[in-house]
């Protein structure tokens, strides 16, 4: 018996060698990578605000430092619609006289 250990270890007859070659891996799991987060967006009826909450979407996709610029987009299109809300429907309000200055 020897100490040595051989360089190589031989090749199987049966072909199993070439079989583990051929066989896929499958890709580790890593929990760093972007995952969705299958959250349900129930449609609000509204058409801008669904198109705003469809967008948050977008960061399914991207890594968790991605996300804050996704959100902040959304948080902005979601307050110009509340504020489109608070706008007066119809015609704009006559100009202030000349020398005045509105509030």
């Amino acid at each position: 018996m020897s100490d040595t250990v051989p360089e190589s270890v031989p090749e199987p007859v049966d072909g199993s060698a070439a079989a583990a070659e051929n066989t896929q891996v499958e890709p580790e799991y890593d929990p760093a990578a972007p995952a969705p987060l299958a959250v349900p967006r129930t449609p609000t009826g509204h058409a801008e605000v669904d198109a705003q909450l469809g967008r948050l979407a977008d960061a399914d996709h991207l890594a968790t430092d991605g996300h804050v610029e996704v959100y902040e987009d959304v948080h902005r299109g979601l307050r110009d619609a509340l504020t489109a809300l608070d706008a007066r429907p119809g015609p704009p309000a006559p100009p202030a006289p000349y020398g005045q200055h509105r509030s």
